[in-house]
């Protein structure tokens, strides 16, 4: 999802497309891959019942590889790079960093935290409903929610791509915030404070709630506020803090599995 929107963002770049027609065509654009690739996704994960972890892993992996080859190697030489503020001088390729100072219309905290609230309550309106009911019939135990007739493979394929287009969406509003985007790596922050800061929340890897959101989130930003402090406090250094910060975020999800994989094996031996 967040893959969709940097490579709309780059299109929109390329063919020159700012302002509101910009934001709109990178929405267009990043939602309808999402839903693509979401269908594909779940396709997938349909076939690796039980190793959806791993294979969704794999899966981002071959994505972020596809997405360099296609903008790294290959753009330049497949599509014409248009706009040549965005290319390399040597004319293959895409820039590391590109400046999105044209679609940067939400900058006040305010509006953040109101679009967060809008997103959760949508989610929770959206379990809450008679899909939602489905959603979590087959995530707690799919053979029993074929029992009860919920076809499970095309409720697993809705939900990877409703949730691959939240994450595309979200990755635009994280992207037009900051002002910038590093077109290669800015992907890989999203993934991991999403999940550690839901796992700081009190989710686990099979329930997780709408309030664990909000929690993980109050935790997770009280944490880069402390964190540079406590560098400095601590070690008389703040950009210790910021490894300090990634230490957390990889541990946190780290301790998360274990503790599960740990009661689930508990509640097994019961």
């Amino acid at each position: 999802g967040a893959l969709c929107t940097q490579a709309a963002i780059v299109i929109a770049l390329n063919w020159s497309i700012e302002g509101v027609v910009g934001i709109v065509t990178i929405l267009i654009l990043s939602i309808s891959f999402s839903i693509i690739i979401g269908y594909f996704i779940g396709l997938a994960l349909n076939r690796a019942r039980g190793k959806e972890m791993i294979t969704s892993i794999i899966i981002g992996f071959l994505g972020n590889s596809i997405f360099q080859m296609i903008f790294m190697t290959g753009f330049g030489s497949v599509i014409p790079i248009k706009n040549k503020a965005i290319g390399l001088s040597r004319g293959i390729g895409i820039r590391d960093m590109v400046d999105l100072g044209s679609y940067k219309i939400i900058d006040y905290q305010l509006y953040m935290i109101t679009i967060v609230i809008l997103f959760g309550a949508g989610i929770h309106y959206i379990l809450n409903t008679p899909f939602g009911q489905q959603v979590k019939a087959v995530g707690g135990d799919y053979k029993n929610s074929f029992l009860l007739g919920i076809n499970g493979e095309k409720v697993r394929i809705k939900a990877v791509i409703i949730s691959t287009v939240l994450a595309s969406i979200g990755q635009f509003i994280y992207l037009q915030n900051i002002g910038v985007a590093n077109v290669y790596t800015a992907q890989s922050n999203s993934d991991i404070f999403s999940s550690a800061a839901i796992l700081a929340g009190g989710a686990s890897i099979k329930k997780a709630s709408v309030k664990n959101a909000f929690l993980g989130i109050f935790l997770f930003h009280a944490l880069f506020i402390v964190s540079p402090q406590a560098g400095q406090n601590i070690f008389n250094n703040a950009a210790l803090g910021e490894y300090f910060r990634s230490f957390i975020a990889y541990g946190t999800i780290a301790l998360a599995i274990i503790i599960n994989l740990k009661k689930t094996q508990k509640e097994l031996g019961k």
